[in-house]
């Protein structure tokens, strides 16, 4: 039997997941019919691997059928994009994360929390009440992220969904960079890409993902040209490589209102538009996948 028909042999546990109403004494008496349907947690499934001599990183997550950030996570000894001769790591069964789960959270916090269904999260951790610590699928680690997700919000609060609206430009752009963890095929090493590119028409309206408040405006380094805008329930929007801007610091501005141009970091590079969202923390503004707010940033989409 296949996951998926397991996941509908449990669909009256899954809506009580989705806070559609069924009582503890309900899902309680569930689970226990339900927990043979169920595959076994995934942090019960780690396998361990001793690194030898010729192996890499990216050849390990080749190996294993992973993205490097999965074993990175998991692993400290290897966030500094090597694999030491003789260190002994963990390995998944899967990609995802490895989290704290905040005291009092459910699979539906969770589930907000990190943008995944929660019915996806609840089975990936064995059909079972919510641990202190949890796997999320999917989710990739990254150096500058918290293990921790933040603890579970009020009914009333801003969902980051609707605080974010416009796509950052005109039409919907091909993404030629994604998010996350990846090989550089100039420099054949794992680089973290904190945002998307998104390829476009040189002089293209560059437009704000949001209302907020310009918080830089001027040439920053390896960003170029770049535009950060800060928006309500702490989120952070970045627009780098521009031609041109039109704002300037402290200056209010409304979702869609026009920012800037695109425009092209050197002669020989086509113009893009560096596109990052990020949320505040007590590590700083931290880096979120894009995709997470506008589905058509994934790569290949």
């Amino acid at each position: 039997m296949n996951l998926s028909h397991q996941i509908h042999r449990y669909f009256v546990l899954l809506t009580v997941i989705s806070g559609l109403g069924v009582g503890m004494p309900a899902l309680e008496a569930i689970a226990q019919t339900s927990e043979t349907l169920c595959p076994t947690p995934a942090l019960s499934r780690l396998t361990r691997h001793r690194v030898v001599s010729g192996e890499t990183l990216v050849s390990l997550a080749q190996r294993y059928n992973l993205i490097p950030a999965t074993l990175m996570g998991l692993n400290p000894v290897l966030r500094g994009g090597t694999a030491p001769v003789g260190a002994e790591i963990l390995v998944p069964p899967y990609n995802g994360v490895r989290v704290n789960v905040p005291q009092g959270s459910t699979w539906r916090d969770l589930a907000q929390a990190y943008r995944i269904r929660a019915d996806v999260i609840f089975e990936a951790n064995g059909c079972q009440q919510v641990p202190r610590v949890a796997f999320i699928p999917g989710v990739n680690w990254s150096p500058n992220a918290s293990a921790t997700p933040p603890a579970p919000a009020s009914a009333a609060a801003t969902t980051p969904s609707s605080v974010l609206t416009t796509y950052p430009l005109p039409a919907t752009a091909s993404v030629t960079k994604g998010y996350g963890w990846q090989l550089d095929p100039a420099s054949q090493a794992v680089v973290f890409s904190s945002g998307v590119d998104l390829s476009v028409a040189a002089g293209t309206a560059v437009l704000a993902a949001g209302q907020g408040t310009i918080a830089f405006a001027g040439f920053q380094g390896g960003y170029g040209n770049l535009v950060v805008i800060n928006h309500p329930q702490g989120l952070q929007t970045r627009y780098a490589q521009l031609a041109s801007f039109t704002v300037q610091v402290g200056q209010a501005v409304r979702s869609g209102d026009r920012i800037g141009t695109t425009g092209s970091t050197s002669a020989t590079q086509p113009p893009y538009l560096q596109f990052e969202i990020r949320t505040n923390s007590t590590l700083g503004w931290v880096a979120q996948d894009p995709s997470a707010y506008f589905r058509t940033m994934r790569v290949g989409q």
